[in-house]
């Protein structure tokens, strides 16, 4: 009995940890964004810079820990490991969830997304079975030799780290996000008709004169109940609007494509019927520039040759964005949004999206540039 309990908790927590860094490992820079919420919820963002770093031997972390646990090689030193982790995960999730900061936790990535709350408890979940496994971190066996058991982490690490780096250089595996290969954005956008939207109530803080006591109340009973009649009872402060019930939610919500002047472009953008080339460079001082400069010789072929339209967006201010363009005589013309959906659009920066209709045709990290024949022989050669 005792054994097949060591049993259960060695393989549910050995392969949940394989499970979410492998998850995040599949986007790693993802993931990088997502520390540096947390960096900054703790004051600490002079380790932004250390961010992918931190978020590639994280990942490779729980990887080689499940895979170590599952085959019982250095079972006690890894026990502790586990433990250690998870109440460190634990208490990143409590805190996002009790003080309402970082509303995602990440835990596995975009795949299967998390309220804060849902994380916490998968993580006293998981610190309940491994507690399990403290307790009888002796009786764990190991399937292989001490000498064996050494090699398979050695190459387990090898494998993590290496897997998380590949995805880091060229886009992730599987595209977990709204904007991966297929999806249409401008759809993605979209409310349905007849979807309903979110529900809210109206909270009011009432004061009783004479008792001094205070109770929350919401719109509906306050003048169901009639208490608005009673003069002892006051309103005190401004009324609160509370979420009662989640309506339907785009996959896209934040995506505001404009020009210098603000004129808003998503509908003209994103339903024409012929190849667009999106270059999304989120940030114009941290950007690969030799691939802007692969990137802009690819687009001034496509220009002259098929008239195509290429479209360069950045979050970068419209001043130092022109400046950008100008010192580096881009062919394409200039748009802006928010930081945050670039980022989300493509894993590199620069990136390059094909489209057409609003569709992701494909897309590209700059490591992986196409070459202007083979986009011609693949796409445009057959519109």
């Amino acid at each position: 009995m005792k054994n097949g309990l060591i049993w259960f908790c060695r393989i549910a927590v050995g392969l949940l940890f394989i499970f979410s860094g492998l998850i995040k490992a599949n986007d790693p820079l993802g993931f990088s964004y997502k520390l540096e919420e947390y960096f900054e919820v703790f004051h600490i963002t002079f380790l932004n810079g250390l961010a992918l770093s931190i978020a590639i031997i994280l990942c490779s972390l729980e990887m080689i820990l499940g895979f170590a646990l599952l085959i019982g090689a250095r079972a006690i030193k890894v026990v502790w490991g586990l433990l250690l982790l998870i109440i460190f995960f634990g208490f990143l999730t409590f805190y996002s969830a009790f003080f309402k900061v970082v509303q995602t936790c990440g835990c596995f990535g975009d795949a299967i997304p998390l309220t804060p709350w849902q994380s916490f408890g998968k993580d006293m979940v998981l610190l309940l079975l491994v507690l399990v496994l403290f307790r009888n971190r002796a009786s764990i066996k190991p399937l292989f030799t001490a000498k064996n058991g050494d090699k398979a982490i050695i190459t387990a690490t090898l494998i993590s780290i290496g897997f998380g780096w590949y995805t880091y250089s060229f886009l992730p595996i599987i595209d977990f996000l709204p904007y991966k290969v297929g999806a249409n954005i401008w759809q993605e956008m979209q409310t349905p008709p007849g979807a309903k939207p979110d529900e809210y109530e109206i909270m009011y803080t009432l004061r009783n004169k004479q008792t001094k006591s205070t109770k929350k109340i919401s719109d509906k009973e306050y003048l169901s109940s009639g208490i608005w009649k009673d003069t002892n009872w006051q309103v005190q402060g401004n009324p609160e609007s509370r979420l009662v019930k989640k309506g339907f939610e785009p996959k896209i919500r934040d995506l505001n494509i404009q020009d210098a002047q603000g004129n808003n472009y998503n509908k003209e953008l994103l339903n024409s019927p012929f190849y667009s080339l999106v270059i999304v460079a989120y940030d114009l001082t941290k950007t690969d520039i030799n691939a802007i400069a692969e990137s802009n010789a690819l687009a001034a072929n496509l220009i002259q040759n098929f008239n195509t339209r290429v479209v360069f967006l950045t979050s970068n201010p419209p001043e130092q964005a022109q400046k950008f363009a100008k010192d580096h005589k881009l062919v394409s013309e200039l748009f802006y949004a928010d930081g945050v959906p670039l980022k989300t659009m493509v894993r590199a920066n620069p990136g390059i999206i094909l489209l057409k209709n609003g569709t992701v045709v494909n897309k590209w990290h700059y490591h992986t540039l196409p070459a202007y024949d083979k986009l011609v022989k693949d796409y445009l050669g057959k519109q």
